[in-house]
């Protein structure tokens, strides 16, 4: 006879962090919910719209983290990165002609750029931890559908994350 575990209940559906931080108010006064229809509450639009952004922002976020994206090498194999403002950003590109553009904007069209498929949640997880110092990645760079993933609890792993005053 074989037991499949059919009489265990369903763990406790998780929630992320990520799941946390699209519910998290902008102000911890207001509450971006918009009222019960006939409610004469006040709608406060600056907070719904921020609401709707971290959703939309999460939603992009799980869909990097699932796709496969282009990391081009340094010459010594490593994944090129580049700093700026104290943060080293690992940039990725959605595909080759992504990656041709930035090389293009950057005059370096006409040597060859090697490349390796890696997950976005491969990149944020294990390679962001391996850099010294706040990390992220740069999706696009250069391009206007660019996407940055900074180096915040939620996105990192939190022992690399940077510390945001108590506004994580």
């Amino acid at each position: 006879m074989f037991d499949n575990g059919d009489d265990i209940a369903e763990p406790p559906a998780r929630r992320s962090k990520l799941a946390e931080l699209a519910d998290w108010p902008a102000d911890e006064t207001q509450s971006p919910e918009a009222p019960e229809p006939g409610s004469t509450t006040p709608v406060d639009a600056a907070a719904v719209r921020v609401r709707a952004a971290r959703r939309e922002f999460a939603v992009l976020l799980g869909e990097f983290r699932r796709t496969a994206v282009l990391a081009p090498l340094d010459g010594n194999g490593d994944l090129w990165s580049a700093e700026q403002n104290g943060v080293r950003w690992i940039c990725a590109f959605s595909d080759e002609e992504a990656l041709a553009r930035f090389a293009s904007a950057r005059g370096e069209a006409g040597r060859e750029w090697a490349y390796q498929a890696v997950l976005g949640a491969r990149l944020l997880d294990v390679m962001v931890p391996l850099l010294p110092g706040p990390a992220g990645v740069a999706l696009d760079a250069g391009s206007t559908d660019g996407m940055l993933f900074p180096p915040v609890v939620g996105i990192v792993p939190d022992a690399v994350a940077v510390d945001l005053g108590g506004m994580q």
